[in-house]
């Protein structure tokens, strides 16, 4: 999953693919729990690229985007919100596929 370095860097991958940000911090225990099977479901769904999004370095952006709890997810297509799964509840693989499927 590639880490995004900036805003800057947030906006122009929001903007011009079809994207996925997970939305998550280092001392998130639940954000623990779904980081063994991350790599299958960008393998899964390969037509999304994974981005990471620390909500401590960037807490402006998930003000801006109303992402309080964490782990979460948001899709983008082109600059278009797809869908979001926002919570701060624990997220299982079957819930996150689930969401995606969604889209």
């Amino acid at each position: 999953m590639i880490s995004i370095e900036s805003k800057e860097m947030f906006e122009t991958v929001k903007n011009k693919e079809s994207v996925i940000f997970l939305f998550s911090a280092d001392w998130c225990p639940d954000c623990r729990v779904i980081e063994p099977f991350l790599p299958d479901l960008e393998k899964k769904y390969d037509k999304y690229k994974f981005y990471y999004v620390d909500r401590d370095e960037f807490i402006d952006i998930c003000v801006e985007l109303d992402i309080f709890g964490i782990p979460s997810f948001l899709a983008f297509e082109k600059g278009e919100e797809l869908g979001r799964f926002v919570s701060k509840d624990r997220k299982t693989q079957e819930q996150i596929e689930d969401f995606i499927e969604s889209l």
